[in-house]
């Protein structure tokens, strides 16, 4: 009489994939590296009350590196937004309130990118062309140039509201999809949060006034709150990983 014991196997079922594992620390390096590669970029954007076009023109084009500091800033937010959504994909929730708001974030998310593109495109080139030959132009055409020029500013304004209104939306997503991760801390829900909505008063801001005071302090409240929330979560990520891989042998 023979009796059979099922084998055990080598690997616990417990035992988290090693690309799960990663993920989250993929995500939060992402995240932190675009958006501190994007402040220290702008610094380098003509500067200037933004709302007073004569000066402000002026001054774009006299800029020799436009160009540069805008396709810097385009390559930023493209890091940035891959965090998010890798993000995503590292978070892995199944509840079915966060895992739509997952999608319709990581949807919101490309909807930035796409909508960011176009702003470079008419900042980073159309703007530029239009101030550089408003100022070369003479002075019988100055006019019609500088009305030329004012009509992309316009247009800078509107593509770029709905820009910080796309990625505001996605931020509010993740937050409330990330609210249901075990792995990551709720002050860090809250600070993503808070930042999805100074994007949002950044659209609001400049759709109805410009590049305003109210917008500035915005801009400046965002690059705040992101900062902290992404270290923090570059820390959680990567403590997270570190406590994981004894397991994994």
């Amino acid at each position: 009489m023979s009796s059979t014991f099922p084998a055990h196997s080598a690997n616990p079922a417990h035992t988290e994939p090693p690309q799960r594992r990663t993920s989250p620390r993929l995500s939060a390096t992402l995240l932190l590296v675009g958006q501190l590669l994007y402040i220290v970029v702008t610094q380098f954007h003509a500067d200037g009350d933004a709302n007073n076009h004569p000066a402000v023109f002026a001054e774009y084009a006299d800029s020799g590196i436009w160009t540069v500091v805008h396709l810097g800033q385009f390559a930023s937010m493209a890091i940035f937004l891959a965090g998010l959504l890798a993000l995503f994909f590292a978070l892995d929730v199944q509840a079915g309130t966060a895992r739509w708001a997952g999608r319709f974030g990581a949807a919101s998310a490309v909807t930035t990118l796409a909508l960011y593109g176009v702003l470079q495109a008419v900042d980073g080139v159309a703007l530029k062309q239009a101030v550089n030959a408003w100022a070369s132009a003479p002075d019988a055409e100055k006019a019609a140039r500088f009305a030329s020029a004012e009509a992309i500013r316009w247009l800078e304004w509107g593509v770029r509201s709905y820009q910080n209104f796309a990625l505001g939306l996605a931020l509010l997503l993740f937050a409330v999809a990330v609210v249901r991760t075990a792995w990551v801390p709720r002050p860090i829900v809250h600070l993503m949060g808070l930042s999805g909505i100074t994007y949002l008063v950044q659209g609001w801001a400049v759709g109805s006034a410009g590049f305003s005071r109210t917008e500035t302090i915005a801009i400046v409240s965002a690059f705040v709150l992101d900062v902290a929330w992404m270290i923090w979560l570059v820390v959680v990520a990567w403590r997270m990983q570190e406590s994981q891989a004894p397991s994994s042998g």
